[in-house]
């Protein structure tokens, strides 16, 4: 398993910070969470957990050092992500080594703090690593508990706010011109802003002045941008979100200003936003939050456009009855890993209901959207109350 210790190298201020923090959260939210360091040193893997009460606890992993930890977690991304291999379980073993070495030196003190949310602080290398599909043989790290991976505590807006009521601007594009089309696109926006929840704007709607000027006429808590992105090595303006007219650089992301009027949730439904170098893991969900966003959802890498579509529905019906986005996003990955999102003779069937889908679609055969390809990539980073 691993040497327990009490000691970790932390500074006494920063914890207390968190420990105040995690108090205040657990009397607002009724949910008990916890911050995980998971910290890939070359001789060993170190994990330290900073509770509400008490003193942090620190375990040392020597079978996992950095040598050997890489490796395995480049493989079982490799196997999630290969889409030759989704009718398979090939990932699973990677997927239960790391969820020994991560997870299950830790399970006896998250079951003795009753922890609901695990805030993941972790090195390089480890960023694009779907945690949610992490798995003990019988459950996914998912099924157990609501995840999020924080770039920093200390720079992290904690404050918390229910969504069950807040208004969505939904933007994105669908046709383009030296891109692939996006058919799915239309069918997202008009769903997650269904039931007077929002406003929609499509392709060449889908404009940086319009939105600014949409933010400027009303505060809305929740921006959802669906379009196609591209995460690129090197300098941040070599990345960008594709809007109707322009590329978006992730170097001009910060001039948005998505902490005044404050943005809670931003949704970037599009793909490779969340991957980037080892500089960048969190690419452009991480500046997201850098530049003032409460949290940000995104994708580590290409999703099927019809398992995207799924997801944000589902996603959206969960944000209106979940007290926080972390478990929003849990009980929708749950129900997709369950069969409660799929496709069947022609419809998108979810928790919401029965959606048909366009002809562009529709591909003739049933789908289900279990395997962890389709719902592990989706990560919060940031706040996930």
């Amino acid at each position: 398993m691993g040497v327990k210790e009490n000691y970790p190298n932390l500074k006494r201020m920063e914890v207390a910070g968190i420990q105040e923090t995690l108090k205040l959260i657990e009397k607002e939210t009724k949910k008990r969470s916890v911050v995980i360091y998971i910290l890939a040193r070359i001789n060993q893997l170190e994990l330290i957990v900073v509770p509400a009460l008490g003193k942090p606890i620190r375990y040392t992993i020597p079978a996992a050092k950095k040598e050997v930890l890489l490796p395995i977690v480049n493989e079982f991304r490799s196997e999630v992500t290969n889409s030759r291999k989704r009718s398979t379980s090939n990932y699973k073993a990677s997927a239960q080594k790391l969820y020994q070495w991560m997870i299950a030196p830790l399970e006896k003190d998250l079951k003795e703090l009753g922890v609901d949310t695990l805030l993941l602080s972790v090195d390089p290398g480890l960023r694009s690593m779907p945690f949610a599909a992490l798995f003990d043989g019988k459950q996914f790290l998912i099924e157990k508990y609501s995840l999020s991976l924080i770039p920093s505590f200390s720079l992290m807006d904690t404050r918390y706010g229910s969504l069950k009521d807040a208004s969505v601007l939904a933007m994105g594009a669908s046709e383009f011109a030296d891109k692939e089309a996006l058919p799915a696109v239309p069918m997202e926006l008009q769903t997650i802003v269904s039931e007077g929840h929002g406003q929609s704007f499509l392709n060449s709607d889908f404009t940086l002045d319009n939105l600014r000027s949409q933010r400027l006429a009303q505060p809305f808590r929740v921006i959802h941008l669906a379009t196609h992105s591209e995460f690129v090595p090197g300098f941040l303006s070599n990345s960008y979100i594709q809007l109707w007219n322009e590329k978006l650089s992730l170097n001009r992301m910060e001039t948005l200003g998505w902490n005044n009027p404050s943005v809670d949730l931003l949704v970037l439904s599009s793909c490779r936003t969340a991957l980037g170098d080892r500089e960048a893991e969190l690419g452009f969900a991480g500046l997201a939050v850098q530049s003032g966003a409460k949290s940000a959802l995104a994708s580590l890498w290409n999703v099927d456009d019809r398992g995207t579509l799924g997801l944000m529905t589902q996603f959206y019906k969960q944000l209106r009855s979940a007290s926080i986005k972390a478990e929003a996003l849990r009980e929708t990955q749950i129900a997709m890993l369950s069969g409660g999102v799929r496709i069947e003779h022609g419809k998108l069937l979810t928790g919401g209901g029965e959606f048909t889908l366009p002809a562009s679609l529709n591909r003739g055969e049933d789908t289900l959207f279990s395997h962890p390809y389709y719902w592990s990539g989706f990560t919060l980073v940031g706040n996930p109350w």
